[in-house]
């Protein structure tokens, strides 16, 4: 592939477009971010051309991009599937039944984090945990009158703190893979931030859900009765749920725990309403489930899911993966990040720009794995010559890459939970207090030195580009 001549300045230049184009689109007008990402992408290749690249060139740097994404795009299929058939199987209503008999309204919020936290640790991935109990939680909360946008705060704190203590996370892996070090004390290091911040975000959600009594329980009843009477509420129900800490337990890569996942809660709506024919089921999985009970907000809530509710997902991942891929092959993100990291003299300066890199990989590029791969690759030497382990880069990509995806309106995390949970991102953002505070924590580390790991020789890595 030929190489672009640019300048930091150009560089600088472009990227700032790229964030002005999608941030006025998504943020400015209000717009699903497709659109501004699909702009975005318009004005890279334009300017690629410009710049003297051929078509093979733009071509390739699409598809090198796209390639980074083929995994997640069939993971987040099966998520949708599977968020059908835990509906139609009885699953999700159950646990809603369950949350309303069991939880208090003064203690929900706490509850909600930590008990996400609890399965995110189990399976090791967010997105999994909001498209499943999170969606119950919501439905709960919501019922109970609390602000949806702190319930979908509280959910997705949960299982991204319960994402980093897991050892079947993906970006727990990548980020210890991409440092080298070892999963383990990849995992030890990260402690020193997510556990100050789990600790602040449960007090936090205490305080903010102690004051609430104010839970309509006729209309929790109702709910509860509509629930009870138009889905099979048992415990057998669960077994979804269960199914998914055994396929953990034998660690069971994510595609497959879903299809099991899937095809056994299928057998469990026929078990249910033997009267569905084989036509009905697939549609439920394909289009997603319609509720029609005699309780018009329990429709609202448990109406969703489908193989075709994640299509505007996936066409975001494969839109922001192919700029991804541009902005990478085409220099613009390592033109700014190479002499970056090659002029930092202290510690505390040396987290603060990794922290600033993975911020800026997931505003522009809206990818969690990127964010944490192309800062991992460019800090490398200079976290090294700066006489710090591999594991406090590690954390540090994890802190401003890993947590913050969810958080950005065009990323795919982002875009996933406000699809999943109906919830806006903008609208949810200053609730998820854990998101927010990893970083912080990682700052506070690396001006003080608590807990950041030092050697005691220098050294010398060449960075990769």
């Amino acid at each position: 592939m030929q190489k672009i001549k640019l300048s930091l300045r150009e560089a600088i230049v472009m990227l700032v477009i790229i964030l002005a184009i999608m941030g006025t689109g998504v943020i400015g007008f209000g717009l699903s971010p497709q659109v501004p990402v699909l702009l975005a992408i318009t004005v890279t290749i334009f300017w690629a051309k410009f710049k003297g690249l051929s078509w093979d060139d733009i071509n390739h740097g699409i598809k090198d991009g796209i390639d980074k994404g083929i995994i997640p795009i069939v993971i987040f299929i099966l998520i949708g599937a599977m968020i059908s058939t835990w509906i139609a199987a009885g699953t999700i209503p159950t646990l809603m039944v369950i949350g309303f008999k069991a939880i208090s309204a003064q203690w929900f919020l706490p509850t909600v984090f930590l008990v996400c936290s609890l399965v995110g640790a189990a399976v090791g991935s967010c997105f999994t945990v909001v498209s499943t109990v999170g969606i119950a939680f919501f439905g709960i909360g919501v019922t109970m009158n609390f602000n949806p946008a702190l319930v979908a705060g509280a959910v997705i704190s949960g299982g991204v703190f319960g994402d980093k203590c897991s050892p079947l996370s993906e970006t727990n892996n990548l980020a210890a893979a991409v440092v080298d070090t070892d999963l383990f004390d990849h995992m030890k290091t990260i402690l020193w931030s997510t556990v100050p911040a789990a600790v602040i975000s449960t007090i936090v959600f205490a305080l903010l859900g102690f004051g609430h009594n104010h839970a309509d329980f006729a209309k929790i009843n109702t709910t509860v009765a509509a629930l009870s009477q138009d889905f099979h509420i048992s415990w057998v129900a669960l077994i979804p749920i269960v199914l998914v800490f055994v396929c953990a337990g034998f660690k069971m890569a994510a595609i497959p725990t879903m299809l099991l996942n899937v095809l056994v809660s299928a057998v469990m709506m026929f078990i249910n309403n033997p009267q569905l024919s084989v036509t009905k089921a697939s549609n439920i999985i394909t289009n997603g489930f319609v509720a029609k009970t005699s309780n018009s907000e329990v429709n609202l809530l448990l109406s969703r899911g489908g193989i075709v509710s994640m299509m505007p997902t996936v066409a975001l991942i494969v839109l922001t993966l192919s700029l991804g891929g541009l902005l990478v092959n085409f220099g613009l993100v390592s033109a700014v990040m190479t002499p970056l990291s090659a002029h930092l003299n202290s510690r505390g300066k040396l987290v603060s720009a990794a922290l600033a890199a993975c911020i800026g990989i997931n505003i522009f590029v809206g990818e969690q794995f990127l964010s944490i791969i192309l800062p991992g690759r460019s800090f490398k030497r200079a976290f090294n010559n700066g006489g710090l382990e591999n594991s406090a880069l590690g954390r540090t990509l994890e802190d401003g890459g890993t947590v913050l995806n969810y958080l950005v309106p065009w990323g795919v995390g982002g875009v996933f939970i406000a699809n999943t949970l109906g919830v806006p991102t903008m609208s949810y953002l200053p609730f998820v207090f854990f998101s927010l505070l990893c970083p912080m924590m990682s700052l506070i580390s690396g001006f003080t030195g608590i807990g950041l790991h030092v050697t005691s020789k220098r050294v010398e890595v060449k960075a990769e580009q």
